[in-house]
């Protein structure tokens, strides 16, 4: 992930005039955090990584899976420089993790993680330097956990430190279902810039946990787009009919309640990518499409609602098919922009109703999108590659030959 990601922002660094001392410079991490979490007898690594703070303090979230190492985190802190930077936020690019499976774990074992983790970087996180949020596995008890943590090593009451908070402890109204919402909205403005909004097409959803459900159940709100798949790490199923979405409850439940709701069809996880569907939407983990399983993909349009689901050799492959993607710095961006909102009315003693917050975060991500569509166009690339020129040209501000 960590190869893929800096050879793309080569491949557009360079299409747009920047030296490649520049790039270099870019591309490495202004602080790196590496210690260890101790439990029992058993130690576990944790990473910060901070990666670019041109256009203000850190932001990235904090995971915790087995399979956090530092070159993921590394990889992922860059993807946040160039997101914040896409979305036109006043933001930096971080991550971080500890290499835990949580499953094993009980709920004070799990806390006294999250406290070490803010106890070990309280030097490192504020609201003018490093903005942590909630990302795999971790919720707004966690961050609620951290914020109090902080306060006790510090004495000040760093509210506007992480986002993702519980509302009780200054979080957003609207911040859960952000990033679901926004990538339904960034489904919905590329397909009015394509002239397909009034146009019937199918949808297949891989990954039903929060962000997948909250896609799902936006869906609602366009009417022209029928779910006809959905899957989650065990299984997936096809409803060629499409899943009545107005069924769906108000807050997640259980993937594997899906078949409840219509007459579907059980089948394995990978089946998802395969699916005869006009949309598919990678809502899942990093990888879900690569050179093993991209010349089975059927739909024409990708969304990708995870961070880096699409290899870049599958992505190539994908683009000389003509398949058109909705890249992750723009698709997922509903839950960064959720957050900036979040900081802001933290650092105003506010608290915005759903509604405004909505308004606000809507606003933000459709003139994102419309202006990576613009140069896309203009330009005649992809929208990846618009959205990271972008980026980088917001980032860099320097004079290039573009």
């Amino acid at each position: 992930m960590l190869s893929t990601t800096r050879e793309t922002i080569r491949k557009s660094a360079k299409a747009i005039g920047y030296p490649v001392d520049v790039i270099e410079k870019f591309l490495r991490s202004e602080a790196e955090h590496t210690f260890e979490i101790k439990l029992g007898n058993k130690t576990f690594p944790a990473f910060r990584v901070q990666h670019n703070s041109k256009l203000g303090p850190y932001k990235g979230g904090i995971r915790f899976h087995p399979g956090v190492n530092i070159d993921e985190v590394r990889a992922l802190a860059t993807l946040m420089t160039l997101k914040t930077a896409a979305a036109g936020l006043p933001l930096g690019g971080g991550k971080g993790g500890v290499a835990v499976n949580v499953k094993s774990l009980t709920p004070q074992e799990i806390e006294t993680i999250a406290r070490q983790y803010a106890r070990k970087l309280s030097n490192h996180l504020g609201p003018s330097i490093d903005i942590p949020a909630p990302d795999v596995n971790t919720d707004s008890r966690v961050m609620d956990w951290m914020v109090d943590e902080l306060e006790k090593v510090t004495g000040d009451n760093h509210q506007a430190t992480f986002t993702g908070k519980s509302i009780e402890n200054g979080g957003s109204e609207g911040r859960e279902p952000a990033t679901g919402n926004g990538g339904s909205l960034a489904l919905y403005e590329f397909l009015r810039a394509k002239k397909l909004d009034g146009k019937k097409l199918t949808v297949a959803l891989q990954g039903f946990g929060n962000v997948g459900y909250y896609f799902a159940r936006s869906l609602v709100n366009y009417p022209n787009l029928s779910l006809i798949a959905v899957s989650n790490s065990q299984n997936s199923w096809h409803n060629p009919e499409g899943f009545d979405i107005k069924q769906l409850p108000a807050n997640i439940t259980r993937p594997e309640m899906i078949p409840m709701f219509g007459n579907a069809k059980q089948l394995s996880p990978d089946n998802i990518v395969k699916t005869d569907s006009d949309i598919l939407v990678l809502a899942a983990l990093e990888n879900a499409i690569t050179a093993d399983n991209v010349k089975t993909v059927k739909a024409k349009i990708i969304v990708e609602l995870a961070n880096g689901p699409i290899s870049e050799g599958a992505s190539e492959y994908l683009a000389s098919k003509g398949v058109m993607v909705i890249p992750d710095i723009l698709a997922n961006a509903g839950g960064v922009i959720a957050s900036y909102l979040e900081w802001r009315q933290n650092l105003a003693g506010k608290h915005w109703s759903e509604e405004e917050v909505n308004r606000k975060m809507g606003h933000i991500l459709s003139t994102a999108i419309r202006s990576a569509i613009e140069r896309a166009e203009s330009e005649k690339i992809d929208l990846r590659e618009a959205a990271i020129q972008l980026a980088l040209i917001r980032v860099l501000g320097v004079k290039v030959t573009s």
